[in-house]
């Protein structure tokens, strides 16, 4: 069966996997008992950039997470970017092990983007939200005026974040719009003044595409 590969992982996998492909042929040929090291480098590489197809719920009264891993934070907090005011903030945790393309959590129009270069402390670290280079997207919600930010955060291991979308383009619900590489956090930020019911918890795994992560009340 076919593995469903991002396209943002191009380079990578052209750049290591051909490598590794090799080493396996060589391997097999000259030392057997070596196989095992260019195959495990190989399947960590097309596991990371598996990209599978998912079914996004479409209500605009949902906020979708943009991420897979696991709910790190939910808490108050400033968003200066795009919103600049009082926010909800939720915050996914990545692995290494966990999908890395992200979607759009909103069917919204792209009005703000800006990339900060930065450190690349663990994801975990409490100072990689303000201090690692990061990447956000502001996003008006089409037929509403609701707002929302989402922020790419890369981690100690992750050195690349892709956003592949520009200013004026409209993204659908579950939408892919970029990654991040290898490893780090996305979050997402609602204006306090919307009312919301957040239907996550910290701890929770979640699904980028599938899992609501809000309901914004009528």
């Amino acid at each position: 069966m076919r593995i469903p590969l991002t396209k943002y992982g191009l380079r990578e996998l052209l750049m290591f996997c051909i490598p590794c492909v090799a080493g396996i042929g060589f391997s097999l040929v000259l030392f057997p008992w070596v196989v095992p090291i260019p195959l495990f480098f190989l399947s960590f590489l097309l596991n990371f950039f598996r990209d599978p197809n998912r079914q996004t719920p479409q209500d605009s009264a949902l906020i979708i997470a943009p991420a897979d891993g696991t709910v790190s934070h939910i808490v108050p907090v400033y968003e200066d970017g795009y919103l600049k005011c009082d926010t909800t903030k939720i915050s996914i945790f990545m692995s290494v092990l966990n999908v890395h393309v992200n979607r759009a959590p909103v069917k919204g129009r792209v009005e703000f983007l800006r990339h900060t270069k930065g450190k690349f402390l663990d994801a975990r670290d409490d100072e990689c939200f303000s201090s690692n280079e990061n990447h956000l997207m502001g996003l008006s919600l089409i037929g509403s005026d609701v707002k929302v930010t989402v922020k790419q955060i890369a981690g100690k291991i992750a050195k690349r974040i892709v956003c592949a979308c520009k200013m004026g383009d409209v993204l659908g619900q579950g939408q892919r719009f970029g990654m991040i590489k290898f490893g780090s956090r996305v979050e997402v930020f609602v204006p306090a003044s919307v009312k919301i019911d957040v239907m996550v918890k910290v701890g929770d795994k979640v699904t980028a595409g599938k899992t609501v992560l809000a309901l914004i009340q009528a």
